[in-house]
């Protein structure tokens, strides 16, 4: 049962990318999206809590600490929970198979919605090129990276106090970039072609922070987004279909506001 009944319930719903642990990391709008959704079976398709920023220098205020706690007593309340560590939480590789805290642990699972379809359900970071076989220019990429999210914050302080809504500058300038846009495109059909070799109807991914749901490379490719740039998630309706909900602030409104926070992408029959 919900703590909050104006929460919607979906089949499931797949977040990803959150990046627990950086100063980059929107928990505030993750936790008001999880007191507002849930779900019968909850993917946390990795990078979750990120390892990488935590090992260079600690950082974990308690908004982070309230995330992880919002998921255990999801999890306490009868979610089904199933972490796909990514790899910037690595570290949980080393516990495939084993159960914590109400959470499965495990590298793949094949997710069948109510629909018939069968999706793969993974991070996705082994189909990345730089992350597999360069993991120095991986760090540094990540050290700009967290430059961008930085100037980030600033731009988003001053849109708060104007009473404007979350923005993300580096996700703007990702979808600016042809380079950028180019190995997005790389990274759906290769991570497609595996769901073809799994003989599935898709994939469900994170990695690239970058929230989609298309059948441009004959399956169907569906990516969670993240808890950094965009602040997306994937869910899953009653009858099979799979949404991306938005949540770009914080539901402080009345209910029937509501429906102006969250923006649904239906993909193409």
């Amino acid at each position: 049962m919900s703590d909050n009944p104006e929460a919607r319930r979906y089949r499931a719903l797949f977040i990803s990318d959150v990046h627990l642990g950086t100063k980059g990391c929107q928990a505030e709008l993750l936790l008001d999206f999880l007191k507002y959704h849930e779900s019968d079976v909850l993917y946390l398709v990795g990078d979750i809590v990120d390892g990488w920023r935590l090992r260079q220098s600690w950082y974990w205020p308690q908004k982070h600490n309230d995330v992880v706690q919002k998921l255990l007593r999801k999890g306490r309340k009868g979610t089904r929970m199933l972490y796909l560590p990514g790899n910037h939480d690595e570290f949980l590789r080393d516990y495939y198979g084993t159960h914590f805290g109400g959470i499965d642990v495990v590298e793949t699972v094949i997710h069948q919605a109510a629909d018939g379809k069968r999706y793969l359900v993974i991070h996705g970071d082994v189909f990345d090129v730089v992350v597999r076989h360069a993991k120095w220019l991986a760090f540094l990429g990540d050290w700009a990276y967290t430059a961008a999210l930085g100037v980030n914050t600033y731009v988003n302080l001053v849109r708060r106090r104007l009473g404007l809504t979350y923005w993300s500058l580096s996700q703007w300038a990702k979808l600016k970039v042809k380079n950028a846009v180019n190995y997005i495109g790389k990274f759906e059909e290769a991570v497609a072609e595996e769901a073809k070799r799994h003989n599935v109807d898709g994939v469900i991914c994170g990695h690239i922070h970058h929230a989609a749901i298309h059948d441009q490379f004959g399956v169907r490719y569906v990516n969670c987004g993240d808890w950094v740039e965009s602040c997306t998630a994937i869910a899953e309706h009653d009858d099979g279909h799979m949404e991306i909900i938005r949540w770009t602030r914080r539901t402080e409104a009345a209910p029937e506001e509501e429906s102006e926070l969250v923006e649904g992408a239906r993909a193409a029959a």
